[in-house]
């Protein structure tokens, strides 16, 4: 016996356009693409029918402000690819879908274009556009609708010459009136309607300063305040940094409170770490006493906005033994068979300072409420901008809530999420989410596994949702190329952290001061580490960084070029230890060119060999190179040109590139 077919729906025969491989759309439409305020989304699309006729498609899209739709056109690209793009004006969430239909006006004016051509007669045809132009007249408003109905009227009078009428027929302004007002009646919508997360400028490009609140004191052995931090936003705003990030401001726990150098037993006087959040004082909303009063902390949130910088917090959803909800909602936290609380491990690690929640327990709807309105607390008190701790260790659903919630209410609040974990999760957070995120760049030391990573997170659809935020060192992550390497060092992977990616950081003033001695060999965690004592930092000492880190943010600020990774492309060398790549705007206008030396501890030379069509240069251009750290300049000509970096000297240039310079006297020039 013969199977039976598939049962298939009966959708309109006559809708006969298909409408496949949409982009940007993640996970078949189930999770947003992002973009910032005032940039456009390029919408693509494999849109075709059977036959020949003509087709036509559009973009329909709103932001969720407003029940209407507005179109844009969709384009062919080549083999029935199309594409188009649309506005982002507005924060929060867009939606857009695709609309395509047989252009049956359009493949009449083609054909009758090849009759005229061909010397036919074309009378008749003309009366059959007659007739698509007189529906249209129907559906159009306004003054087109009376210009439609002439034309036809006129197409229609057969005591005009019949060439004449023709060539009335194929004016591109009749065709443009007819595109304005198209015959949808078997249009094919796309079954989906993607979103758009859209976000603050400050999402896409941002430039991060993490310090400790409690070692800002210019007094030794005094714990810091808010006043402190105050005290040094000038030293902040000097370098050029946008976002003051600091570790956890709460209560700190008592109970099993670490030592110096994450001891088990605490001496007399230790602080404790920031993470282990609660005590007597208060749990995720309440200040350290030590820090100042929530005015306080309000006054520095003003008094950095004030220089242009927003001030971040982190959120770190986990509890000190001492923290009030262990004895208001104990049925939050995983019991032991002898009662105890389960602390938080990772064996063989203990942090017995520590309890994670529990996220499996009967009331995690509350749980989950109460840890939103710790959020929710924070922004009210003007905060914008959040670097949320290890959130991969909590359900991810429970972050995809959270987010959502404050973003509706709130959709200028930025997540930077602090996951160091498998890529998959990595992404999916981004997907849920997270504006920002941390991740593998500290540990990308070789050329060929930075230029693949940085491929990857570039040109891939991973771009479409995951911003990398790049920290060369964070309290947790001394590396060893900056335990060896000595000041290039540091030198060589500031540069790639403030060129490589449009959002970096610094955790200082450990890396302007290159902080570099690690507690043991073999560990990435620092000796003497803030998170365990109050640290004094000399940060007027001579041989900081300070005035270099603010060179490349300058060079940040002022080139459109570095405010986005969309356009990061690499450019080979014929040294290993040489790394190149390029950013330029949309228009390639402003062109920056990266030359790095990633080793330091020799001086290395080659030859770069520039992928001119990259950016918009021609094989017999000459072109100045200005370097935007020492302001030297160089005549440049064509693909093939010589570098040599002395790591003791400056590992790196940041060139801007100066397109058509004419002449070698038109600027002053330094021999490479």
């Amino acid at each position: 016996m013969a199977r039976s077919a598939r049962k298939v729906g009966s959708p309109d025969g006559r809708r006969r356009v298909i409408i496949e491989e949409v982009s940007p759309e993640i996970n078949c439409g189930r999770f947003p693409a992002k973009r910032v305020v005032g940039e456009s989304v390029r919408v693509e699309a494999d849109v075709f029918t059977d036959g020949h006729d003509s087709i036509a498609a559009r973009i329909l899209y709103r932001s969720d402000h407003h029940d209407e739709w507005s179109t844009s056109p969709l384009l062919p690209l080549v083999n029935d690819r199309w594409a188009g793009s649309f506005p982002v004006e507005e924060l929060g969430f867009y939606t857009f879908t695709i609309e395509a239909w047989v252009d049956h006006f359009a493949t009449w004016r083609r054909d009758l274009g090849k009759r005229v051509e061909a010397g036919q007669d074309v009378g008749l045809e003309l009366l059959v556009g007659a007739g698509f132009i007189e529906r249209a007249a129907r559906r159009a408003r306004g003054d087109d609708g009376k210009v439609l109905r002439e034309i036809c009227k006129h197409l229609r009078d057969d005591s005009v010459d019949m060439l004449e009428r023709a060539r009335v027929a194929l004016e591109p302004s009749l065709a443009e009136r007819m595109r304005q007002w198209p015959d949808l009646r078997y249009a094919t919508r796309y079954d989906r309607e993607p979103q758009i997360q859209v976000d603050p400028q400050r999402a896409r490009f941002s430039s991060w300063y993490e310090m400790f609140p409690r070692s800002a004191s210019a007094t030794p052995g005094r714990h810091g305040t808010f006043a402190d931090v105050e005290a040094r936003l000038p030293y902040i705003a000097e370098m050029g940094f946008d976002v003051l990030y600091l570790p956890p401001i709460h209560p700190i726990g008592h109970t099993k409170r670490k030592g110096k150098n994450n001891a088990l037993t605490a001496e007399p006087g230790d602080p404790g770490s920031p993470w282990a959040i609660g005590g007597p004082e208060g749990g995720h909303k309440g200040i350290h006493p030590e820090l100042g009063t929530p005015d306080d902390f309000r006054r520095l949130v003003k008094a950095a906005r004030g220089r242009g910088i927003e001030l971040a917090l982190d959120i770190a959803f986990q509890c000190a033994p001492d923290h009030p909800w262990v004895e208001e909602h104990p049925d939050w936290f995983r019991h032991r068979p002898d009662g105890s609380i389960q602390y938080a491990e990772n064996p063989p690690k203990k942090y017995e300072d520590i309890y994670p929640f529990d996220f499996e327990n009967d009331d995690w709807k509350g749980l989950w409420d109460e840890l939103t309105d710790v959020v929710r607390h924070w922004v009210a008190q003007g905060v914008r901008v959040f670097r949320v701790d290890n959130p991969h260790t909590k359900p991810l659903r429970f972050w995809e809530y959270l987010i959502r919630t404050i973003k509706e209410e709130s959709p200028e609040v930025i997540f930077l999420a602090e996951a160091f974990t498998r890529p998959k999760v990595m992404y999916h957070l981004a997907k849920l989410g997270f504006n920002q995120s941390y991740n593998y760049f500290p540990w990308r030391n070789l050329k060929w596994e930075i230029e693949q990573y940085f491929t990857e997170l570039t040109q891939t659809q991973v771009v479409e949702y995951f911003r990398p935020n790049l920290w060369p060192n964070t309290p947790d992550i001394l590396t060893e190329f900056l335990q060896h390497g000595g000041r290039p060092a540091f030198l060589i992977r500031l540069a790639l952290a403030a060129t490589l990616g449009a959002s970096y950081g610094i955790y200082g003033p450990a890396f302007e001061l290159q902080e570099h001695v690690a507690r043991n060999p073999g560990s990435e965690e620092y000796l003497h580490s803030e998170k365990y004592e109050i640290r004094h930092w000399d940060v007027e000492a001579p041989h900081s960084l300070r005035n270099i880190i603010a060179r490349l943010n300058a060079a940040r600020r002022e080139n459109a070029a570095l405010r986005q990774d969309r356009t990061l492309r690499f450019h080979p060398t014929d040294n290993d230890e040489i790394i190149c790549y390029s950013k330029t705007d949309e228009a390639r206008e402003n062109i920056v060119l990266c030359v790095v030396n990633l080793s330091p501890y020799h001086t290395h030379a080659g030859w770069v060999n520039l992928q001119l069509d990259e950016l918009g240069l021609l094989p017999d251009q000459g072109y100045q190179v200005h370097d935007l750290l020492t302001d030297a300049r160089y005549l440049w000509n064509g693909a093939h040109n010589y570098v040599e970096l002395h790591p003791h000297v400056l590992p790196m240039h940041v060139f801007r590139v100066v397109k058509q310079v004419r002449h070698e006297q038109d600027f002053e020039y330094y021999s490479a």
